[in-house]
């Protein structure tokens, strides 16, 4: 058996050599040639499995590492008979992270008080469904917006996107990419998207560019439709719009669900699905040698040197910021946008909540039990 892997998933090497012969490759040099004695592909985002790659090859499945799967022409393979997988929910804590980390360096910025802000959750699937959860647990009062759940699962605690579009101080975007059909997300948030906006809101886009339209976002922000506009996927990736990025508050290259327990969550997804479909006997193979921070006991002070008291915003910023600041992913993408694709194949090492203890010195109870929700350990200190 052949098995081709993208280089660039990690804490896979030595998983799969006792059953396969395994070859290691760039995304763009996974070429047709190539992949034509292939049994099994194990990719990412960047690798587009379609008709011209696969037609005429051996290969019988493909795993992507990743949430998203638009770049699996899912037909061509059903009709091929060429099963494919994707890792649903392997980096969604990762996703909740960073927009913890925007709300509350927004906050920073606009002078917010999250608490009691409406939060509007757009797609609602493992991703959106952990990013509902924070807003709750931060006291913001959630809209969950996902008509195919609602078709499902009936229409109560959902909503139209009318009502979020009406409603909400933040709106943040988690759909897949439909390109057609009744939950078609390709440009939803178009020229129309913006002029229905009642509330001047921030708009923060962490699933995929295309599902904002890069000149109405553009237009949207001249026209002052928008108090704020963070964005992570770009419609012509890796070659964000220059007016664009100049104009939005914040600015990352694709990477909110990069966090090294996303990405090891995911190999692991991709290495158990091709056991399972080759019989290996490896179901229930986890990925090791997750790299740990230097630091990952955190100290929570709940007054200022000078004595001060901090409230409960201040508390939980600096708490979650010192796991994950988006500003150094901003400030690394504005000096070198063209670095965009390096930014993401060299991202540093990030871990989420659940590694870090807080030691918390006389921080109110109400906090301790936000952060623990979080995900935190926290270990109460005099």
């Amino acid at each position: 058996m052949k098995v081709i892997i993208d280089d660039k998933i990690p804490y896979i090497k030595g998983a799969l050599e006792p059953f396969a012969e395994v070859l290691y490759l760039p995304g763009k040099d996974t070429t047709p040639a190539v992949v034509k004695e292939a049994d099994a592909l194990i990719t990412r985002t960047r690798t587009i499995c379609n008709e011209s790659l696969l037609k005429g090859s051996k290969v019988s499945f493909i795993a992507t590492a990743t949430i998203g799967f638009d770049h699996i022409d899912t037909a061509y393979c059903e009709q091929s008979g060429i099963t494919w997988t994707n890792a649903p929910g392997c980096n969604a804590k990762s996703v909740e992270q960073y927009i913890a980390s925007v709300l509350f360096v927004m906050a920073e910025r606009k002078g917010w008080t999250l608490a009691g802000k409406t939060l509007g959750v757009v797609g609602v699937g493992q991703v959106g469904s952990k990013v509902a959860r924070l807003g709750s647990i931060l006291g913001m009062k959630v809209l969950l917006n996902d008509p195919p759940r609602a078709r499902v699962e009936g229409e109560a605690g959902f909503c139209s996107l009318e009502t979020v579009l009406a409603e909400a101080d933040i709106i943040t975007l988690h759909v897949p990419l439909n390109l057609q059909g009744e939950d078609a997300t390709y440009h939803m948030a178009d020229e129309a998207f913006f002029k229905r906006l009642g509330k001047k809101p921030m708009l923060i886009n962490a699933c995929r560019g295309e599902v904002m339209e890069t000149k109405a976002a553009i237009e949207a922000v001249r026209q002052e439709r928008l108090t704020g506009l963070v964005v992570d996927c770009w419609e012509f990736e890796p070659n964000p719009d220059p007016t664009l990025l100049s104009l939005v508050d914040l600015a990352t290259p694709h990477i909110a669900g990069y966090s090294k327990d996303g990405k090891a969550n995911g190999t692991s997804m991709s290495v158990q699905a091709l056991s399972r479909f080759f019989n290996l006997g490896i179901d229930d193979w986890t990925a090791t040698g997750v790299e740990v921070p230097d630091q990952t006991t955190l100290s929570l002070v709940g007054s200022s040197t000078d004595g001060t008291l901090l409230n409960n915003q201040e508390l939980l910023a600096q708490a979650i910021l010192s796991t994950y600041d988006i500003r150094k992913d901003d400030a690394d993408l504005r000096h070198e946008p063209l670095r965009f694709e390096a930014l993401r194949g060299d991202y540093p090492l990030r871990r989420e909540f659940p590694v870090y203890t807080i030691e918390a010195t006389k921080v109110p109870a109400d906090v301790i039990e936000q952060l623990k929700q979080l995900g935190f350990m926290v270990l109460l200190k005099d």
